[in-house]
C-alpha cells in the first residue's frame, strides 16, 4: 500500500519573484530566432555541460574537454575509466529523457527504474528497469566519515515510491517548477537505490521541467548552477532536525529547499537569454569582444594561453589580493564568461564559458 506523500511548503515572495523571472526568461528564449544549426550545436553544448556538472558533482574527474572526448569516443583516460562510464551512463540517459518529453510520457516507477538503468549502464541505450535497494543506505562525508544522512529502511522504499508517484500523478497542474523542485528533493529523500540517486534525481527533474514545457528549446543547464557552489546544494536539500529521515526529514518543510530550486532556475534561464544576445552576433566577433569590459578582455590573453586558470592567476594578472580576485572570478561565473572546472575551495579553477571559446582563435 503507498505510503501518502504530502509535501509541506509556503509558497513565498521570494518564490514568486523567482517564477516571475522564469516566466520572463522563458518568453524571450522562446522568440529568439534561431537557425537549426545554431539550436542543434547550442542543445548539443548544453548536453555536455550537463553531464559533466551533474557527474562532477558526484566526484566524477573528468573535465569538460574530456568529457566531450569520451561521449564522441575520440578519447580514453586510463585510470578513470569509471569516470567514463558515469558520463557515458548519463549521457545516454539524458538523450533518452528528451525523447520521452517529445513522446509526453507519463511519470511511472518504471520509468524511473529505467532512468537510473541507464545512469549505471555505461552508455548502453537498452538496459533492465533496475530494482530498488534491498538493504540500509548511509551517505557519509567522504572526508570525515561521519553520517550525513540515513535515508528510510528498505523495506519502506516501495511503498514510498508509489506514493510519490502518485503524488506527482495527482498534482500535473502544479507550476512546472514548483512541482519539478519538490520532485527532486523527495526522490533524493528517499533514496531508492545505493548508488546514481543524484543523477537520477536530477534527470527526472529535467524529465517533468520539459513535459511542463520548460525545456527552454533544451539549452540550459540547471546542474551546472548546483555545480557552482557544491555546499549550497548540499545545504539546501539537507532538510529537517535529524539526519535520520524517521526523526523530522518526512516531515521537514521545504519552502527553502523550493526557494533555492526556483533561485537555480531563474538564474540559469537568464544566463541563456543573455548568452543568446551574443549568438544573434556571431558574425560580428568584433562587435561581441567591444562589448566585453576591459579586464575580461585582458583576460583573454591569458586564457589563450592557459586553457584552465585560477584565481591566483587573475590577482597575478591584475596586481589584486586573493579575496578580490576571488571575488571577481565568481561574478564572471554568475555573469557566464567563466565556468568552473574543478569546485573544489582548496583546488576551484575556472575555464572560458562555451559562448566565448570563438574569441580564443
Amino acid at each position: 500500500m503507498p505510503i501518502k506523500f504530502i509535501p509541506k511548503y509556503t509558497i513565498t515572495t521570494k518564490m514568486t519573484q523567482y517564477l516571475l523571472r522564469i516566466e520572463a526568461a522563458k518568453e524571450k528564449v522562446l522568440h529568439l530566432p534561431l537557425t537549426p544549426k545554431v539550436l542543434a550545436t547550442l542543445r548539443e553544448t548544453a548536453r555536455l555541460l550537463t553531464t559533466h556538472y551533474s557527474t562532477m558533482i558526484e566526484g566524477n574527474r573528468l573535465e569538460p574537454n574530456q568529457v566531450k572526448q569520451v561521449i564522441k569516443h575520440e578519447g580514453h583516460f586510463p585510470g578513470r575509466e569509471r569516470d567514463e562510464h558515469e558520463v557515458k551512463g548519463y549521457f545516454t540517459a539524458l538523450k533518452q529523457v528528451e525523447k520521452w518529453a517529445e513522446e509526453r510520457v507519463f511519470i511511472t516507477e518504471a520509468l524511473i527504474k529505467t532512468i537510473h538503468g541507464l545512469v549505471m549502464a555505461n552508455g548502453r541505450s537498452k538496459v533492465k528497469a533496475t530494482p530498488y535497494r534491498d538493504e540500509q543506505n548511509v551517505i557519509k562525508d567522504s572526508r570525515t566519515g561521519t553520517i550525513v544522512y540515513l535515508p528510510p529502511e528498505a523495506k519502506d522504499v516501495p511503498q514510498l515510491m508509489q506514493g510519490f508517484i502518485q503524488w506527482i500523478s495527482e498534482n500535473r497542474n502544479l507550476p512546472g517548477p514548483i512541482l519539478a523542485g519538490i520532485a527532486h528533493y523527495q526522490f533524493a529523500t528517499i533514496h531508492p537505490y545505493y548508488d546514481g540517486n543524484g543523477r537520477t534525481a536530477r534527470l527526472l527533474t529535467t524529465l517533468l521541467m520539459y513535459l511542463s514545457a520548460y525545456d527552454l528549446k533544451g539549452i540550459y543547464s540547471l546542474e551546472e548552477y548546483y555545480a557552482r557552489e557544491l555546499e549550497d546544494y548540499y545545504s539546501a536539500i539537507s532538510i529537517g532536525p535529524s539526519h535520520n529521515y524517521y526523526m523530522g526529514r518526512a516531515e521537514a518543510d521545504i519552502t527553502s529547499w523550493l526557494e533555492y530550486f526556483l533561485k537555480g532556475m531563474a538564474t540559469s534561464f537568464e544566463r541563456v537569454v543573455d548568452q543568446m544576445l551574443f549568438v544573434e552576433d556571431e558574425n560580428d566577433q568584433s562587435k561581441r569582444l567591444r562589448q566585453l569590459d576591459p579586464k575580461k578582455r585582458r583576460a583573454l590573453e591569458l586564457l589563450r594561453k592557459f586553457e584552465i586558470i585560477t584565481s591566483r592567476q587573475i590577482g597575478e594578472l591584475f596586481g589584486f589580493k586573493p579575496r578580490t580576485s576571488a571575488k571577481l572570478c565568481k561574478t564572471w561565473v554568475e555573469e557566464g564568461f567563466l565556468e568552473i572546472v574543478n569546485p573544489s575551495n582548496k583546488n576551484r579553477c575556472y575555464r572560458l564559458a562555451s559562448t566565448y571559446e570563438n574569441f580564443l582563435d
